[in-house]
């Protein structure tokens, strides 16, 4: 301990020695020691701490408020906090995003814009901070990997084997030439196809909106729509070469890659959906020309056109017209399977007495064959049809436009 005071009181000396010697290193000591003042702390700092202690607070959201905001907040669908944020962005930043999106997206999106114009502002600052959380929780694996797997494999691969490669790996990848149809008006769509091969046009026409596809279908030559229809209803998967040649068409219009993969189109239901949108003057000719051509696919299509529960939609005087042409029995199967309010409309049509032996009769029937009820359903709707097309009753949802 002696020793080792000894020694520091000899470095202090040399210090001090060192000092004298040297007034430059004097100075730059004392104006350190005047720098920090009598406790060595700058007081440039000390004032703007004390200054900061004297401002007065940035003034707290009010618990109120924020709870407010939150259920604001807690209120909006995703689509309109997609909109939010959106709104946030540069109307160029904006613009990039919106570019991949379809059709109906970007109508909803539109929408929400609108609808939340008068949000608060604290509103606003949530839905930004719940992205923000929830980026946060992502990994950068999945950001821009398609793209990146699809420049590496057209750089090791080439633009056609690439394609084919994508095409079996990315199932969920729709065909872009086929994707931007869904942007154009039936009368562009009809123009630019009406000179394609039935089968073309066929599965064009499965991947469009049931209504677009009617238009379409309106728009092209009259003598080739039984033919087109008949495709439409016996399309179930597109082999790749109809695909190619199909994305060869979609390329020379828009400029787009191709893809060869076998996807899932039409069938059907597809053909009976773009029918029940077709007006009943070219539908019925059409039908015509189909029964013709192939009278099992027509027989199908029309049963899928209208269906048993689409009779919710018919007025009550439609309603008491085919319950008079059809037997009871066969209506209670088919009811038996029928949607809870489509009963309802029935029964609305009974008087309460009838109402009462119709219920007691359909119950007593107890357990029957989903089969047989739909055989019912499908028997009931070909008499609907036909008291249709004699005037008797009005099917609603043809395409047709009512006073």
């Amino acid at each position: 301990m002696a020793e080792d005071k000894a020694k520091a009181a000899a470095k202090g000396g040399k210090d001090d020695k060192a000092a004298d010697k040297d007034p430059k290193a004097k100075d730059a000591k004392g104006g350190k020691d005047a720098k920090g003042g009598k406790d060595g702390k700058d007081p440039k700092a000390a004032g703007a701490k004390e200054a900061e202690k004297s401002a007065p607070a940035a003034p707290a959201v009010d618990e109120g408020t924020a709870a407010k905001a939150r259920e604001e907040v807690d209120n909006l669908s995703n689509t309109e906090r997609a909109a939010v944020l959106l709104l946030l962005l540069g109307e160029q930043q904006a613009a990039d995003i919106i570019q991949y999106l379809d059709p109906k997206e970007v109508q909803a999106l539109g929408a929400a814009m609108v609808a939340v114009v008068d949000l608060s502002q604290d509103a606003v600052n949530i839905v930004l901070d719940d992205f923000i959380a929830t980026i946060r929780k992502q990994t950068t694996l999945g950001l821009g990997s398609i793209d990146y797997v699809e420049n590496v494999l057209k750089k090791a691969l080439g633009e056609d084997k690439a394609a084919s490669v994508l095409g079996r790996i990315m199932p969920g990848s729709a065909s872009r030439g086929l994707e931007i149809l869904r942007w154009m008006d039936a009368r562009s769509i009809a123009e630019m196809i009406r000179l394609e091969h039935p089968q073309v046009i066929a599965i064009i026409l499965s991947v469009l909106e049931y209504e677009v596809a009617a238009d379409v279908l309106n728009f092209l030559p009259g003598e080739s729509r039984p033919e087109i229809m008949q495709r439409v209803g016996a399309l179930e998967t597109v082999q790749p070469a109809a695909m190619r040649e199909l994305e060869q068409i979609m390329k020379t219009q828009f400029s787009n890659n191709s893809s060869a993969k076998s996807s899932s189109f039409g069938g059907v239901k597809t053909a009976a959906k773009i029918m029940n949108f077709v007006k009943v003057d070219i539908e019925s000719k059409l039908m015509g020309g189909l029964v013709e051509m192939d009278p099992d696919i027509a027989q199908r299509i029309q049963d899928n056109m209208f269906t048993f529960d689409n009779l919710i939609n018919v007025d009550n005087r439609s309603i008491q017209t085919l319950m008079r042409n059809i037997e009871p029995d066969l209506l209670m199967t088919a009811l038996k399977g029928a949607d809870e309010a489509v009963k309802q409309k029935f029964f609305d049509n009974m008087s309460a007495r009838a109402r009462v032996m119709f219920i007691d009769d359909m119950e007593a029937k107890g357990p029957l064959r989903i089969s047989d009820v739909e055989d019912a359903q499908k028997s009931a709707m070909r008499i609907a049809r036909k008291l249709a097309d004699a005037g008797e009753l009005v099917l609603a949802g043809r395409g047709d436009d009512f006073v």
